[in-house]
């Protein structure tokens, strides 16, 4: 049983586009409600209220006070998963002020300002169903959607899923729904093509490079959606800058200016998505590198391109996908030398400027593009130590805190499980290292 989502676009009538929009108030309503009595109660005894707490504070205070007599317009789910939510945002502010949480660390949270957050709600109870180009929600009934969502209908017809809940959310002028649903999904004991591997390299200039275990090249060229809509980009953001503030023509380039940015991250993820199902469904590993994604954006010379091309979002869809196909995800420390190294001779080169396009080696003499020297140097660090790596965790680098790392056996690789390879692993010379191959 997995864990995932499905989300469909909404095709709502004018009336059900209004009580969406009322649902999503409703819950940033209570989300800063929660929030003021959570802050009061802090400067009166150091502590706040829980999530359970306030469910229990809101439902004794909203029959009593008059200023809230609309509560009954909307889902009782929503408010409670917006305290749900409230108190999540609190724990890990704790958690990440004490160090226990990965990531940049977080503030307090604030409150929410209607026109600057997304709208967005969630429904954990209820009559949450779909068949045919149709959903149904609690309290808004049954609303069209823009695709079919019969295959998520027919699972659940055949009980081999269950809803657990729904989520709405507004992107630019449509509304989604994202269904999070437990499904018995069939994984492969072993992959289509067992002891497949693949190096793959992300860049700026191409999207990705992958060498495969026969020496076949793989290039994908992004489609870079923000680069080619920069000039429409600028010219809605002068638009909506020159309109005054709180009028209808602010209003309506605002909603120009962020149809155009979900065209161009759609476009992004739609790249994304098709270069990862091919890698997994086609090799057994795949290996990839720990980019330092944050510390390149941080780059102002690099930083368009980078959150153009979404390199975290690849290694992100990769770790799930591999293990959904019978494989694995094996991830290259950080300081792994795949540009710098020979994929020939196994020298390694004290710098390498990103404006050499072409790996020269002084020693043994090969000239070959940077990237496919990478993910030459990344496809032979899993042929010589993938299964080493994955079958015996205990010789894996430990992670943070000194824990051991746990074992993994081959083609057990779940969502959100990797492979990790050591820092000075060494590329294995292969016979290819010299002959290359195109095929798609």
């Amino acid at each position: 049983m997995v864990t995932q989502a499905y989300r469909f676009a909404l095709d709502p009538t004018p009336a059900q586009a209004r009580a969406l929009r009322s649902h999503a108030g409703a819950a940033r309503f209570a989300y800063n409600w929660g929030l003021a009595a959570c802050r009061d109660r802090y400067d009166a005894d150091g502590r706040w209220w829980s999530g359970a707490e306030l469910h229990r504070l809101w439902n004794a205070v909203k029959k009593t006070d008059p200023a809230l007599g609309w509560w009954g317009e909307n889902s009782k789910c929503v408010y409670q998963e917006a305290f749900r939510d409230l108190d999540r945002a609190l724990r890990e502010f704790i958690r990440s002020r004490k160090g226990a949480r990965k990531g940049r660390r977080l503030g307090f949270p604030r409150f929410k300002k209607r026109g600057r957050c997304r709208d967005s709600f969630r429904f954990c109870t209820g009559a949450m169903r779909c068949g045919g180009r149709t959903v149904t929600l609690p309290r808004l009934g049954t609303i069209a959607t823009h695709e079919s969502t019969r295959k998520l209908a027919r699972r659940l017809g055949n009980g081999t899923a269950r809803i657990l809940s729904a989520t709405v959310s507004r992107t630019a002028h449509r509304w989604y729904v994202s269904f999070t649903v437990e499904v018995d999904r069939a994984v492969p004991e072993r992959h289509a093509r067992p002891g497949s591997v693949v190096g793959v390299d992300l860049g700026v200039k191409t999207l990705l490079t992958a060498v495969d275990d026969h020496g076949g090249v793989i290039e994908v060229e992004g489609p870079k959606a923000l680069r080619a809509g920069l000039r429409k980009l600028q010219r809605l953001g002068k638009a909506h800058a020159r309109k005054q503030r709180g009028s209808a023509n602010r209003a309506k380039a605002a909603q120009r200016l962020a149809r155009h940015h979900a065209r161009v991250a759609d476009i992004r993820a739609d790249a994304l998505h098709k270069a990862t199902t091919r890698l997994a469904a086609r090799y057994e590993t795949v290996v990839v590198e720990d980019l330092n994604v944050t510390g390149m954006v941080a780059n102002r010379r690099l930083a368009r391109a980078v959150a153009d091309a979404g390199f975290g979002t690849v290694r992100r869809l990769l770790s799930y996908k591999t293990g959904w196909n019978g494989g694995r995800l094996v991830v290259a420390d950080r300081w792994f030398p795949s540009s710098k190294m020979c994929s020939g001779c196994g020298g390694r080169k004290p710098s390498l400027s990103l404006s050499e396009r072409t790996y020269r080696c002084e020693a043994c003499g090969l000239v070959l593009g940077r990237d496919v020297n990478a993910a030459l140097n990344l496809r032979d660090l899993a042929a010589s130590g993938a299964k080493r790596l994955n079958a015996c965790g205990g010789d894996v680098r430990p992670g943070s805190a000194g824990q051991p790392p746990a074992k993994q056996e081959p083609g057990t690789a779940q969502a959100g499980e990797t492979g990790t390879a050591a820092a000075q692993a060494t590329a294995t010379p292969t016979a290819d290292t010299h002959i290359r191959s195109h095929h798609g």
